[in-house]
């Protein structure tokens, strides 16, 4: 009887873990446009979390951002709590329907998202420097238009499938 239960609650327990999909802010507003909003100075404040959701490092990001049409450069220049200094050129371009491909110098293949409302959501592999070693982490990524100026940004970070950690940042452009 224990194991008929746990089957007929595996898919409810399972959809729990499901993540929302993009489409689903698709009415709400401000509409995100991502070439607009990362066009020009942009600043960010976040910290890193690890799993338990002790913030192991603080961070600020200073992004020189620019289009071309529908290619777009991100110039992150990181500064963290601890002094070091990193930084990330993403190259994206911007494909039908609100979806857009990335590319970073330690991004391993291509970041795939996808625009909808005041969201975006992409997926990529990172490789992550841990220790003197490097760990292919997965990033599940989600971006929230605030207002005109503000943008918060959550990133889960995991390996086989488990969680190791969570990036939040601030994102605002100056006025």
């Amino acid at each position: 009887m224990k194991r008929r239960g746990l089957l007929l609650a595996a898919p409810v327990l399972l959809a729990g873990c499901a993540s929302p999909e993009v489409g689903s802010y698709r009415g709400e507003q401000p509409p995100l446009d991502l070439r607009a909003y990362f066009d020009g100075r942009v600043d960010g404040w976040g910290l890193f979390m690890d799993r338990q959701g002790k913030v192991v490092k603080r961070f600020t990001v200073a992004m020189d951002c620019s289009w071309r049409g529908d290619e777009g450069v991100l110039d992150e220049h990181f500064v963290f709590s601890d002094g070091t200094r990193q930084q990330r050129v993403w190259h994206l371009r911007r494909g039908a329907d609100g979806r857009y491909t990335g590319r970073a110098g330690d991004v391993v293949g291509e970041a795939q998202g996808q625009a909808a409302g005041n969201a975006f959501h992409w997926n990529y592999t990172l490789a992550l420097p841990v220790d003197g070693r490097v760990w292919d982490v997965q990033m599940d990524d989600w971006m929230f238009l605030v207002d005109r100026d503000v943008l918060l940004n959550r990133t889960t970070m995991s390996k086989f499938g488990l969680r190791l950690g969570e990036v939040m940042i601030s994102f605002r452009r100056p006025r």
